[in-house]
């Protein structure tokens, strides 16, 4: 990672090739099985079954912005050319409201709409204040925790609240929509099983979808742009840009284009695998770990 993001500074994913071309497996490490099958059977889809046909061929993505220093802020806009749209890591451990106004004011001079993603770290009373001092916001992405805590929130503030880990992380998917939880649903390939699942979802669960990226690589990241290609509409610029973040990937970069990404299969090139290749400890570590989740995957 060029930077430290999501608490990691290496990504690490389990690639493997297939008839219907590349899948990824990249379930963060702390994620026990039952989770982790999820991203399994996402790989699994990719790997083994036809690609649905998507409905347009290049999609908006925004740009990304972990919680660096305000100075940091224009190099990290520059690797998303064309973008129109930020959205702005909160709420990170050990730091303050008082940074991440700095940062998002930072941002906002330079990208006229503005989206932060607090992932669940603040109370209602703490989102309440962040939503007043952070100025106009595009939406905010789980300012906290529990879908009870965002429906209550919801009824305090007028900033459009988006959902993420309410979703994917949720026993019911749709519990958030019910409950009045949320306007905007983040959805991602991998946590919800594949692209089928997540189209399915989208279709049923009656408010917008924004389709983000779970710091995929080049080959996961294909999927959610076909994702996002195949959604009848695309209200919001997707979080699918996040290639940016990665000092090396196993294709070429691929720099957004006048803020958007093309749609299409990717095929990792052999000498890049070679290069990023984890030692052989780590590979059995994963093969075990693609043991423990299939007949989960299974069921």
């Amino acid at each position: 990672m060029r930077v430290r993001f999501r608490g990691i500074t290496v990504r690490e994913v389990a690639l493997f090739d297939g008839p219907a071309g590349w899948g990824e497996f990249g379930a963060f490490g702390e994620y026990e099985p039952p989770e982790a099958a999820h991203w399994l059977a996402s790989a699994i889809e990719a790997a083994y079954r036809r690609p649905p046909d998507p409905l347009r061929d290049v999609i908006p993505v925004n740009a990304t912005v972990p919680a660096v220093a305000p100075e940091r802020v224009p190099e990290v806009l520059a690797r998303f050319p064309g973008a129109q749209t930020a959205k702005v890591k909160v709420a990170e451990p050990g730091q303050t409201l008082a940074d991440d106004v700095a940062r998002v004011e930072a941002v906002r001079a330079v990208l006229p709409k503005v989206r932060v993603d607090a992932n669940g770290g603040w109370s209602v009373p703490e989102a309440v204040a962040a939503a007043e001092a952070l100025g106009e916001l595009e939406y905010i992405e789980q300012p906290c925790a529990t879908v009870e805590e965002l429906a209550a929130l919801r009824r305090r503030i007028d900033v459009p609240i988006a959902a993420d880990e309410s979703i994917r992380k949720a026993a019911d998917p749709f519990r958030v929509v019910a409950l009045g939880a949320a306007d905007i649903a983040v959805v991602k390939v991998a946590p919800l099983g594949g692209v089928h699942p997540l189209l399915g979802i989208a279709a049923a669960i009656g408010i917008p979808v924004v389709v983000s990226s779970a710091l995929d690589s080049a080959v996961g990241m294909s999927r959610g742009l076909l994702a996002a290609g195949c959604l009848p509409e695309l209200p919001y610029a997707c979080g699918l840009g996040t290639g940016g973040l990665f000092v090396e990937d196993v294709v070429a970069p691929v720099v957004p284009v006048g803020g958007v990404l093309p749609v299409g299969p990717v095929i990792p090139d052999p000498a890049r695998l070679a290069a990023l290749a984890a030692p052989a400890a780590r590979r059995q570590w994963w093969i075990d770990r693609i043991r423990a989740c299939y007949p989960l995957v299974c069921r």
